[in-house]
């Protein structure tokens, strides 16, 4: 049994140092590095020694995460000359990286170690042989394995390589000169100076660059480029977001979170996150209520409302989509249901559409998206003709509308860009017989004095326009005062004639006090200029 456990530890022994090293620990998958071995192989570094470097490096490789997005590794050797075994941007696979090391053949002259570091920061280290670009902040790591006293200088391009952000570790073995390890090697010293006795403990080195890998501090690597905060991880830096941010696809920068996805907000309309909290918007022209969710409507005077919306050539398919969104807008600010507000949509080109009736539809919702699926006619502008489609048909019992003896208003809205190719008096004076109150919307080319026609008295009540479609939406407010009366500018406001006793008198107060008023501004404006005057007359 004896013999047996000796012949054990022997085998142990005599395995090559890439194995050993392979079983002291479990790989580490480091983030994102490119890191170069730069070997002496000088004439001081006996065959064997070479060996058993070879060996170590080949070992070193089985604990590293290697691969384009990981680890990249390039190994130069050095004598009086530099030489690249195999550039950062040539293998992607550990087994080759094994290979060219095993075929590597060492140079046996000087040691110059200073124009090995300076190959390595100008060469080595280059886009071009495979490193990436500093704005992508990836580490850049020299491992510099020597085993006696540099012939030329290396404290000045150490530094310099240093300076660029190349972080060097000096491995120094046997006849290495400490105080060149020292000059050589990245701050802070006993993390970044090695010194092995002989070649066979390199293995030793080898455990610890591996822990100082695992250990690496992604975030001290320049620019990481987080918004908030960086944490460093085994698998590379990673962003972390203050409370109540959520980090973005990007991985870098962050949002405030948007608590709307993640609670039941209860807002009517729209919800919007505000730091740590939300509040509920209204469309344009309708206001919050005091609960904070709801938006107020048009709860007194509910009307069976037919709007007729001008589908003609002119309009263009682009402006007709905004009209449709400015249609659902009124109907945002209307409490539509069976009871409440009815309506009912009619397009008109050179013919006339019922795109749906007063009766079809009991909820807004149901209301828009119908708006939303109606398509362009183009064509003519016959409003002449779609005047006599609402009164003769749109109002109608069997279109939705309620019986007469209800009392419910019904309104008429038309909607229209140019001159009616048709003629609109009879019409117009027709609906407004019938009992219908009638508003018209113009917008660009829309000719003023047809409109006026079209419209209830007084016309500033009941006409509106715009010079565009982009500017429609200043009208809503206008058509919500008007349509709901009880919002207006009139409510609350009882319209006199000018000729009572009432308005007189109060006409005739706000006169006298006006005149008053601008008499004591005359006398004060006559008392400056006499000063004036005066001072004229004494300077002569």
């Amino acid at each position: 049994m004896r013999g047996l456990l000796c012949w054990l530890v022997l085998l142990f022994l005599l395995q090559p140092w890439e194995s050993q090293l392979q079983l002291a620990g479990p790989r580490c998958h480091t983030g994102p590095l490119d890191l170069v071995f730069v070997i002496d192989s000088s004439r001081s570094v006996r065959p064997f020694e070479f060996e058993t470097m070879r060996q170590f490096l080949v070992g070193l490789l089985r604990g590293l995460n290697v691969g384009p997005n990981a680890t990249r590794v390039g190994v130069i050797q050095y004598s009086s000359q530099v030489q690249s075994v195999f550039p950062l941007r040539a293998f992607s696979r550990r087994e080759d990286m094994e290979r060219a090391i095993r075929d590597l053949v060492p140079l046996a002259q000087g040691t110059m170690t200073g124009l090995a570091i300076q190959y390595a920061m100008n060469v080595a280290f280059s886009v071009a042989e495979g490193a990436r670009p500093p704005e992508e902040r990836v580490p850049r790591v020299a491992v510099i394995v020597t085993d006696g006293r540099p012939q030329d200088r290396v404290a000045e391009v150490a530094a310099q390589a240093r300076a660029r952000g190349i972080e060097i570790y000096a491995v120094g073995v046997q006849r290495a000169d400490v105080g060149s390890l020292r000059a050589m090697a990245s701050p802070p010293l006993d993390e970044h100076v090695f010194l092995v006795e002989s070649f066979d403990l390199i293995q030793e080195f080898g455990l610890q660059f591996q822990s100082r890998l695992c250990a690496i501090d992604y975030c001290s690597f320049g620019n990481h480029s987080c918004q908030h905060e960086c944490v460093s991880t085994p698998g590379g830096p990673r962003c972390h977001c203050r409370e109540g941010h959520d980090l973005q696809p990007d991985g870098r920068s962050c949002q405030v979170r948007d608590l709307c996805n993640g609670v039941d907000h209860g807002c009517e309309f729209q919800c919007v996150s505000e730091g740590l909290s939300y509040r509920c918007l209204c469309p344009e022209g309708r206001q919050l209520q005091a609960d904070g969710k709801s938006c107020d409507r048009c709860r007194e005077g509910h009307v069976d409302l037919v709007l007729l919306v001008d589908g003609s050539k002119s309009v263009r398919p682009q402006n007709f989509e905004l009209v449709k969104r400015f249609v659902n807008q009124i109907v945002d600010f209307l409490d539509v249901s069976p009871e409440g507000t009815r309506v009912g949509l009619v397009q008109f080109s050179s013919r006339v559409r019922t795109e749906f009736p007063l009766g079809r539809y009991g909820t807004a919702a149901e209301v828009k998206q119908a708006v939303l699926a109606v398509e362009y006619m183009e064509r003519g502008t016959m409003t002449g003709l779609a005047l006599r489609h609402m009164v003769e048909h749109s109002f109608s019992e069997a279109q939705g509308a309620r019986p007469r003896a209800l009392n419910v208003p019904r309104v008429g809205l038309v909607f229209t860009d140019g001159r009616s190719q048709d003629d609109i008096s009879v019409w117009a004076a027709r609906a407004k017989e019938e009992g219908i109150v009638m508003y018209a919307v113009g917008v660009g080319k829309a000719v003023e004095a047809e409109l006026r026609e079209i419209a209830s008295e007084p016309a500033e009540l009941h006409v509106s326009y715009a010079p565009d479609f982009g500017t429609m939406t200043h009208l809503l407010q206008n058509l919500r005062g008007s349509i709901c009366p009880e919002e207006g500018i009139s409510a609350g406001t009882e319209l006199r004639s000018p000729c009572e006793c009432e308005s007189l008198v109060e006409f005739q107060g706000r006169t006298l006090g006006a005149l008053e008023s601008l008499t004591l501004n005359l006398a004060q404006l006559t008392a400056r200029l006499e000063h004036l005057e005066n001072q004229l007359a004494n300077q002569k």
